[in-house]
């Protein structure tokens, strides 16, 4: 059974960093062949894509919001994807979600529609 679960979310200061992770399972093919997104949705807003990274992890894409802030990683050995969110601001809360994506970079932008497969999410809050 397919899944994506995601941990390390929290409350954290502004001007803070946390890292959150997303631990896969279940897929048909190796986890190094599967491209990996995070998303996240703040109250009443629509999700936003925020950052991918192809399974091998040599291509790696981020939105202008969170550009020179955020950093994507792999470990494909242990199944997992990375979030690290450093300078984080209060425009930062939300619920992010780990996603499995059909692509990533093959596009401008990090887009919902490349997406087939969502984790439960884990609560970021910014704030002091």
């Amino acid at each position: 059974q397919l899944q994506l679960v995601e941990s390390g979310g929290g409350l954290v200061q502004p001007g803070g960093s946390l890292r959150v992770s997303c631990t896969g399972s279940g897929f048909s093919s190796d986890y190094n062949t599967i491209d990996i997104g995070w998303f996240r949705q703040a109250p009443g807003k629509e999700p936003e894509g925020v950052s991918c990274i192809s399974g091998s992890g040599r291509n790696t894409m981020y939105a202008d919001s969170v550009l020179g802030r955020f950093t994507i990683s792999r470990d494909n050995a242990k199944n997992v994807v990375f979030l690290h969110m450093n300078s984080l601001k209060p425009e930062d809360t939300a619920v992010y979600y780990c996603t499995a994506m059909h692509s990533c970079g093959t596009r401008a932008t990090i887009e919902y529609y490349d997406t087939y497969y969502w984790g439960k999410g884990t609560l970021v809050t910014v704030s002091s």
